[in-house]
């Protein structure tokens, strides 16, 4: 019997703080391949956008950690693809999110899955993973035409607003589904072996 082999895929990522690394049997599907096409560098995604842009194709960039991946954030990025052409979603590197606080053992999924998990989703075109705390500057080089937060977000305090307003370009929020949200289903895991 015949045993597929293992072919390893790297990515880049520039921030020196490793490398996206998948491991899968070779022969699947081309569709894999091209999944693991959608993670981009920065550097990728300038010398990308403006062909696409020549193209006629409106640019939508959204960010966050995707720690654990819910319904809220599936609904969310079909939300904000549906907003434009092609969607990029700027990905909190683990060190980022560490820096964000947002709880002890966070992020639980690490940031090469979370770039694959979301490399997978047809609404998404691009992923990209950022080391700093906030997307300013992800968002400022990029020049994305409509910038997309969820509904937690006052339009004023959105990272990004102001240099893509300057450019022309417009910003929105997206309601989120009513409590679904990965604390909360940290939480309930948490609660649930506990008893």
């Amino acid at each position: 019997m015949h045993m597929p082999s293992i072919v390893n895929r790297t990515a880049r990522h520039k921030s020196g703080r490793g490398r996206i690394e998948t491991r899968f049997f070779a022969g699947s599907s081309s569709k894999m391949c091209s999944m693991l096409d959608k993670i981009k560098t920065k550097e990728d995604l300038m010398k990308i956008l403006p062909i696409r842009r020549t193209q006629g194709r409106r640019i939508v960039f959204t960010n966050g950690c995707f720690d654990l991946l819910h319904i809220g954030h599936v609904r969310y990025l079909q939300a904000a693809h549906d907003m434009g052409d092609i969607l990029i979603v700027g990905v909190n590197t683990d060190a980022s999110v560490q820096a964000l606080s947002k709880g002890n053992g966070r992020p639980i999924v690490p940031q090469a899955q979370r770039a694959e998990v979301l490399a997978a989703l047809a609404c998404v075109d691009y992923v990209v993973l950022f080391d700093e705390s906030d997307p300013g500057q992800l968002i400022a080089d990029l020049q994305p035409d409509v910038l997309v937060k969820g509904g937690d977000w006052k339009p004023e305090q959105i990272i990004g607003r102001e240099s893509v307003e300057a450019r022309g370009g417009i910003v929105r929020t997206i309601p989120l589904v009513p409590d679904v949200s990965t604390t909360s289903l940290v939480d309930k895991i948490r609660k649930d072996v506990h008893r």
